[in-house]
């Protein structure tokens, strides 16, 4: 019995269970917090981002806007805003036109008449180059700013360095990629460009 009364009091001793359990705790709420914090900051540069580019459209727009002057400085003040948030971040900017707003949202194949019923465009079959690349294409935008009346769409990708690198230890990768998109019209500051039509071989 006295081998009994030795052990109870060594029971009842709880002086290390707080810290055991905040040892057990502390990296999961770690973990947690920065993981809040981590896609706090990815929401904040997306809205950011979005933002810039949505003003630089609007700048672009304009009849200056086809400047390759202007375009640089617009394209930079797009990367100044990102990389005030993330210093080390990469921003790539693409401008693609379009003939109309119905192009612009489905891009599709240029649009030819079908004569032999093949589906294809060959044998001197007409269609519209509206890319103006001198052939049928799959896809009827331009790369660039157009002139006036066509549509553009902006795209805008960044990526940059995770703000908490070692959360790839939770299945994250090293950097976080962006995309942001928004389509306008160029200001009608002259008469649009005349639609090509050219024959297939």
């Amino acid at each position: 019995m006295r081998w009994l009364l030795k052990i109870r009091p060594a029971q009842s001793d709880d002086r290390g269970i707080s810290i055991t359990e905040f040892g057990l705790i502390a990296p999961v709420f770690a973990v947690v917090i920065m993981g809040v914090l981590d896609v706090g900051h990815t929401l904040y540069m997306q809205a950011v981002l979005q933002g810039a580019l949505q003003k630089s459209a609007r700048d672009a727009s304009l009849e200056t806007g086809t400047q390759a002057s202007i375009q640089t400085t617009i394209d930079a003040a797009v990367t100044d805003q990102v990389q005030r948030l993330a210093k080390a971040a990469t921003v790539t900017i693409t401008r693609v036109n379009f003939r109309n707003y119905t192009k612009a949202a489905t891009p599709a194949k240029e649009p030819f008449t079908d004569t032999d019923g093949d589906g294809t465009c060959d044998s001197g079959e007409p269609y519209e180059d509206s890319n103006k690349s001198g052939s049928w294409d799959i896809d009827n935008g331009r790369s660039g700013q157009g002139g006036a009346q066509d549509n553009v769409v902006f795209t805008a990708q960044v990526v940059y360095p995770r703000l908490f690198p070692f959360m790839r230890v939770v299945g994250l990768p090293a950097n976080v990629t962006l995309n942001a998109s928004t389509a306008l019209v160029n200001q009608p500051y002259g008469d649009q460009a005349a639609v090509t039509v050219r024959n297939c071989p």
